[in-house]
């Protein structure tokens, strides 16, 4: 028999985003203490009013807790309630202080006055009429968001979702979703098919209908480039797609035949891909092919010449290899330099770049992130810039303002860390660079691949129609670094040095059990590497982990050190994220708009509740987001190997353990250790270890490209579908 509780939620203790699991204190009515409530309770806000059912449990740690089985959200009643709901930031342009001085000044009637006769609120010291525009915009928009709310509960889907859907589709919300649910995982940020089918599901599409199958193979091969993939194998596809939509077969390979013959999708050599990413590699191969074929507008030089000239310019000798790099990088049209670490590719650019600025000063330096770009800057010391803000983003007409028809203005350009660089953000790139410029890409291919789908800078190499030179040999210097010597050991699938040096920057704390990697981490961080290495533990520490969940995940990690680094006795709570002021966080995906790119890190310097806003500095600049945009931040006190690419910190440290055992691979671990510029640190087991350097599977990515840019180079042509 279950029992039912009433009150108003006090605070927000714990939620985790995925479910919607929530840890809230709740104050109910002639009662002195608060009673603890547990469940799945997605969007629930301080304030808010629940009326739940659920059973008593004894946890052995925190005493006596509600477990909510069921709830429902109404109105506040009492003015402790009402109070508390208006300062939560519900309400835009309602803070702590005006709801105070307006339950103050109207008390039991304080919501039908925001309901009914807000211009009351006039009545109330500081609010004026430009306040109460805002106040009642707002309020109508928290009632018509609670009715998609109720209608998505009813389907089976997260409340959280609610605000942003009503933001897309204003009044028109319920309609258009009971109209064509699957259009909410093409339209709105963070809403998948699965969310979609369920509402499907719930308003009577049947399981067969062309819409749902259509919409599922479509979801199935964006869903598999977020793995990377540019296209995937038919025969492969369609048992995904089924077992994902419970159809027979025969109606998924009918559906793939109207998509193809309508040009949704392209079929090609057994292939098929979404037609985006399709014209992307066809794209990167005709723009190759394009730049390849025009002369180069730099004058000719004589290498052997300028060889000696820039080694007394710089004061260095180059290797024999060096010396070939930049012999060809002052020679050839188009050519890629890849190498790890300490081999010498900064020294090269370097030369390169002298070299050539006695011939003409049209010179442009650029990287996929900001990070990248600004350790390219200091390396040059000449400006360089991100790729996204060399394209210049173009929010009326959508797309880049930069391109075939309005070049970027150079003779040369140089981009670093093209390992990083995806299928679609390439081809935008290379549409950008002018028929006479001659293109550098550097970057490591032993690292991992883009976070988006492609495999670009290997597939270029591997086409072989583009001179490729790759650095081997690790130079005096770095050789005296264990970080690099142990990364090219990784990299060859030997066991590094993991013996105990004073002084070392490479250091490895064997801990066998989970709790204790934990808890190794968290002391690393807190306490020991900023007592005995001077990091700052906010801006010179990384913690890099190769999973999501479990103990040792990402998301555990993140939780534990901010309540360790920077504990909020208020925080912020949106959308199943908590954030504090202080709070070190990462963007998750591009946003053009606001000029802050997937993996950038920020720290918040800013919670507004009455504005309803959240201000992130990264690196110099602020950047604002609406409360119902902060989906778009994760807390970054730990985050993932492959979202940190490009990015470098003083000191990193990798838990490396058997749980991770899907995880371990050896460019994954490779990745993670040339990320430390001072100090790695792997705290884990020697298994684990062993286990990642012999691992050299590396997660097949299906492409196009290597084949397409072979024919269009080498002379035969690809007709567009």
């Amino acid at each position: 028999m279950q029992e039912e509780l009433y009150g108003y939620i006090e605070s927000i203790v714990f939620t985790e985003s995925e479910r919607g699991f929530t840890v809230a204190k709740l104050k109910e009515p002639k009662k002195k203490e608060f009673t603890w409530i547990v469940g799945i309770m997605p969007s629930v806000q301080p304030g808010e009013t629940i009326r739940c059912k659920g059973n008593w449990k004894h946890h052995p740690e925190h005493g006596q807790q509600f477990e909510v089985k069921s709830f429902d959200l109404e109105a506040p009643s009492d003015l402790l309630g009402i109070q508390k709901y208006l300062e939560s930031g519900m309400i835009k342009g309602i803070g702590p202080i005006y709801a105070e001085r307006i339950v103050k000044r109207f008390g039991l009637q304080t919501l039908d006055i925001l309901d009914q006769k807000p211009e009351s609120l006039l009545e109330v010291s500081g609010i004026g009429e430009k306040r109460i525009e805002k106040i009642k915009t707002c309020w109508h928009e928290q009632r018509s968001i609670r009715d998609v709310m109720i209608f998505l509960r009813g389907h089976g889907v997260s409340p959280s979702y609610a605000q942003k859907i009503y933001k897309t589709y204003g009044d028109q919300s319920i309609q258009k979703v009971k109209t064509n649910p699957y259009r909410l995982a093409q339209e709105i940020h963070g809403i998948g098919f699965k969310t979609a089918d369920s509402i499907a599901q719930g308003i009577g599409i049947p399981l067969d209908s062309p819409a749902r199958i259509d919409g599922g193979i479509s979801h199935m091969l964006w869903e598999l480039s977020t793995e990377g993939h540019v296209c995937y194998p038919r025969g492969e596809l369609v048992p995904i797609v089924q077992e994902a939509l419970q159809v027979m077969l025969s109606l998924i390979e009918e559906r793939i035949e109207a998509l193809i013959k309508c040009g949704e999708i392209v079929y090609e050599h057994d292939l098929i891909w979404v037609k985006p990413l399709y014209l992307a590699e066809v794209g990167i191969a005709r723009e190759l092919s394009r730049l390849l074929k025009e002369r180069c507008a730099i004058r000719p030089v004589t290498v052997e010449k300028a060889i000696p000239w820039v080694e007394q310019l710089l004061r260095i000798e180059l290797a024999p290899e060096q010396a070939t790099a930049v012999g060809m990088g002052v020679k050839e049209k188009t050519l890629i330099i890849t190498g790890g670490p300490g081999t010498g590719k900064s020294t090269i650019t370097k030369a390169i770049l002298s070299i050539t600025e006695k011939i003409t000063t049209r010179l442009v330096l650029a990287a996929p992130t900001g990070r990248a770009a600004k350790r390219m800057t200091e390396i040059t010391g000449k400006k360089a810039v991100t790729i996204h803000s060399l394209l210049e983003m173009d929010f009326k007409a959508g797309g880049f303002k930069r391109n075939r028809q309005n070049p970027i203005a150079c003779d040369l350009i140089i981009i670093d860390e093209a390992s990083m660089i995806d299928t679609q953000l390439m081809n935008h790139l290379l549409k950008a660079v002018p028929n006479e410029a001659r293109l550098i890409l550097i970057g490591d291919i032993d690292q991992l691949p883009s976070v988006g789908p492609g495999n670009v800078l290997k597939d270029l190499i591997q086409s072989d129609a583009i001179p490729v030179i790759q650095l081997k040999k690790i130079f005096r210097q770095a050789a005296g670094s264990r970080i690099v010597t142990n990364a090219h050991a990784i990299n060859a699938g030997q066991f590094p040095d993991i013996s105990f040096q004073p002084r070392s920057d490479f250091r490895f704390i064997s801990v066998e059990e989970p709790e204790e990697v934990v808890k190794v981490i968290l002391d690393l961080v807190k306490s020991e590497i900023p007592r005995s290495c001077h990091f700052h533990r906010f801006d010179e520490i990384q913690v890099l982990a190769p999973m999501k969940k479990g103990l040792m995940g990402i998301e555990n990690l993140n939780v534990l050190l901010q309540q360790n680094l920077n504990p909020c006795p208020t925080p912020l709570i949106r959308m199943g994220r908590c954030f504090h002021v202080g709070d070190k966080v990462m963007q998750l995906r591009n946003n053009y708009e606001k000029e802050v790119y997937n993996g950038d890190i920020g720290k918040i310097v800013e919670i507004d509740l009455t504005e309803q806003q959240l201000k992130v500095v990264f690196d110099g600049k602020w950047v604002v987001y609406e409360f119902l945009e902060i989906d778009e931040l994760a807390l970054a006190y730990a985050v993932s190997i492959h979202k940190y690419q490009g990015s470098e910190c003083p000191c990193v440290i990798i838990p490396v353990h058997t749980s991770h055992f899907k995880m371990l691979y050896r460019n994954l671990l490779y990745t993670g250790i040339t990320r430390g510029k001072k100090l790695v640190v792997l705290v884990g087991s020697k298994k684990a270890l062993s286990i990642a350097v012999r691992n050299e599977d590396v997660s097949k990515r299906y492409t196009g490209l290597a084949r397409t840019v072979r024919h269009f180079v080498m002379g035969s042509s690809l007709q567009l579908q």
